[in-house]
């Protein structure tokens, strides 16, 4: 069993090194992801072993990343498409609602367009305007793609493989601040299927469900909560569209309370829809309304003050103990 201790970052190159190497149509593109190796440097060393052929440096230029990779997937070739940073993605958004997500309708299955659209994102790294945004929500609500995250290394790297692999368009966002958190990857594993939830911790009073750098915060919250006798269960979503309910569900039918833990803003964000599709499914099974926690609605603030915009583990269990009072 070849099991490896890597950050995130590194599970992603290793995930991205791995593809190239099996699929000659498979390309890595994106600003500075070549001689630079990225700016988290997850890219690192790709375009020395594979050319410039393979790992390409683009201009800075989102709309004509995608539109090429769109058109090089319409050519047969599988290209990831690095986004440097999650707020620069909107001059891309057209191009990614517009054709990347009708091209397989549009064409009634006829067309496939496997692109992978990489953007690291949320916040907690200090960065300034632009660089520390959370727009998963606006990406699941576009029919047409997939939407996945990983919260640590194994699902980094597996995931990433997985969404190469897949014939529709995914949008795989990486959580910035965990890039260097490490974690074990064993590259003989079965992975889980790449839209399946998984029950990180198991627990009897209330489940808190999260994705991607929020994980890590409701795994904490969970063992803060055990010191003052509360069994907190925690599910990690892995995708956000499609969305694994059946697991969500099961948790919930359990510990009969449910709290939604992002970092996007709570208004419109993602927990909107797990709460209203669970108060549908497990109605005659919660004991309290399900809670949010999440972001303001308000523009990503400066670094000086996003430890209070951002939820921590006080707004978490805040919200475990409102639920809890019902």
């Amino acid at each position: 069993m070849a099991v490896k201790k890597l950050p995130i970052a590194k599970a992603i190159n290793e995930s991205m090194r791995v593809a190239l190497d099996a699929d000659p149509k498979v390309l890595v593109m994106g600003e500075d992801v070549g001689k630079l190796g990225g700016v988290f440097r997850v890219t690192d060393g790709l375009q020395k072993d594979f050319g410039e052929d393979r790992v390409i440096d683009t201009p800075l230029a989102e709309s004509g990343i995608l539109g090429t990779a769109i058109g090089l997937a319409l050519r047969g070739y599988r290209p990831v498409a690095e986004i440097q940073f999650d707020g620069f993605v909107f001059p891309a958004y057209d191009q990614i609602v517009t054709q990347l997500a009708k091209m397989h309708a549009r064409a009634l299955g006829k067309i496939k367009v496997p692109v992978v659209v990489r953007i690291p994102y949320g916040g907690g790294i200090g960065a300034v305007e632009h660089h520390s945004e959370s727009p998963e929500s606006l990406f699941a609500h576009v029919a047409g793609l997939k939407v996945v995250t990983p919260s640590n290394s194994s699902d980094a790297y597996w995931m990433l493989q997985q969404a190469i692999q897949s014939d529709d368009p995914v949008i795989f966002f990486e959580p910035k601040r965990r890039y260097w958190d490490k974690g074990e990857v064993n590259t003989d594993a079965i992975p889980d299927p790449l839209h399946k939830a998984r029950t990180v911790r198991e627990g009897t009073d209330a489940t808190l469900v999260a994705y991607g750098p929020m994980v890590k915060t409701c795994l904490e919250a969970a063992d803060a909560a055990a010191e003052e006798g509360k069994s907190l269960e925690v599910v990690d979503l892995r995708s956000i569209s499609p969305l694994d309910f059946d697991t969500v569900q099961a948790s919930v039918e359990k510990t009969r309370r449910l709290i939604v833990v992002h970092e996007a803003p709570v208004f419109f964000g993602s927990g909107a829809e797990i709460a209203a599709r669970i108060t549908e499914r497990c109605f005659y099974h919660l004991e309290a309304p399900v809670l949010r926690v999440g972001g303001f609605h308000a523009p990503y603030p400066p670094a000086r003050v996003e430890e209070d915009y951002l939820p921590g583990l006080d707004r978490v269990l805040d919200a475990v103990d409102r639920s809890l009072a019902y």
